[in-house]
């Protein structure tokens, strides 16, 4: 014999995770659960944890609690969770949208935005924008802070795409020269000849408690804001790389709960 509210409860955060924010109305529409019966189990899941509330975009999320429910979960993408009061300080400091994104094969996809926050975004929507990583900034601030196994793995991925954006990965010495000015000035940028051209991305790598980079965290700004690419740089760089420590520090945190 099942219980019922059990198999509803369970019905909702299967639907719930194949999108990165829900509404109550979209989640009717998909489960054909009658609403208030939704309200109650939202409720629920958010007191216990699994389920957070987010005003700004108008809907829900899961939390990164909900992979202790799961054997198979790496815990990286807790840094979404991490990062997000982070990314949003920022944006309300300095106004311009800031985004998280994570690795997924041979391109990032951002996990996490501001941009409802920032009434200067250059874009109305970036959550789940797919980048390749060699000429967006999100991309190669991962992809040049990756250890050496992996940045071999994902070039030689590279190397057989049709993609314009990453013919770079078949010339090993200019890939190598673009890997190693990143590594030294700690932060990426986007290529100058890919659109859109009147913004531009500044972002770092985000790392785990155990130096692998496991993110990378960006800022978007119109250029046209600043008399040259360097006063943005020397603007928001040390802020980016400051976020991205206590981005770390949080992330271990949570990781020592989730095991508690």
């Amino acid at each position: 014999m099942s219980i019922r509210s059990i198999e509803r409860g369970l019905r909702v955060l299967q639907e719930m995770n194949l999108q990165p924010y829900t509404s109550i109305a979209s989640l009717h529409e998909r489960t054909r659960l009658p609403k208030p019966t939704l309200v109650r189990i939202l409720k629920t899941l958010e007191q216990a944890g699994y389920v957070e509330n987010d005003p700004r975009v108008g809907g829900y999320q899961l939390s990164a609690l909900v992979a202790s429910l799961s054997s198979g979960y790496h815990k990286e993408p807790m840094v979404v969770e991490a990062g997000r009061p982070w990314a949003v300080a920022v944006t309300r400091k300095h106004q311009w949208p800031v985004s998280i994104a994570l690795l997924d094969r041979d391109a990032v996809v951002v996990r996490f935005s501001t941009v409802p926050d920032s009434s200067v975004s250059p874009f109305h929507k970036t959550v789940n924008m797919r980048l390749p990583l060699i000429t967006r900034g999100l991309g190669l601030a991962y992809l040049a802070f990756a250890e050496e196994e992996e940045l071999g793995l994902v070039l030689r991925m590279l190397q057989t795409s049709e993609d314009p954006e990453n013919a770079l990965a078949r010339n090993p010495e200019k890939m190598n020269r673009l890997v190693a000015m990143t590594r030294a000035r700690g932060y990426a940028t986007r290529a100058t000849h890919v659109e859109p051209r009147n913004s531009d991305t500044l972002a770092v790598p985000v790392f785990n408690d155990s130096g692998r980079v496991v993110a990378s965290l960006g800022l978007t700004y119109f250029r046209s804001a600043f008399s040259s690419h360097r006063e943005a740089c020397e603007r928001y760089a040390p802020v980016l790389k400051s976020a991205s420590k206590e981005i770390t520090r949080d992330l271990t945190r949570l990781k020592s709960s989730a095991l508690v």
